[in-house]
């Protein structure tokens, strides 16, 4: 009995294996290629890329430089912003000044104590 199920069994496995099927096609002529290098490259090997040459790239990137860009646009807007508030500060400070020695100077006609 057990010689038949495992004929049986032997039987419907070559069956299914040996079926007509056509087989699927897992990469299909419309799928996009990559127009890259795909291979895995380790580190410590002959063709690995350095830290410093992977940096070089990422730096030269067009959304690095961007990014760069929008920083410095940033950084001039805040300058720009900084210098006239010290404008208006030193305004401020100036007619202060005038005010406190006009209200300290005496005038001609008072007499002081």
């Amino acid at each position: 009995m057990k010689n038949l199920f495992f004929v049986f069994f032997v039987f419907t496995i070559a069956a299914v294996s040996c079926s007509k099927k056509e087989p699927q096609d897992l990469y299909p002529e419309e799928s996009p290629k990559a127009n890259y290098d795909t291979t895995a490259v380790d580190s410590f090997s002959s063709g690995a890329t350095s830290v410093d040459v992977a940096r070089q790239i990422r730096m030269s990137s067009k959304k690095y430089q961007d990014s760069l860009k929008e920083v410095l646009k940033i950084q001039e807007q805040e300058k720009k912003i900084q210098q006239e508030l010290e404008k208006e500060n030193k305004k401020k400070a100036e007619e202060d000044k005038k005010q406190n020695t006009a209200e300290t100077t005496p005038k001609a006609g008072e007499k002081t104590e």
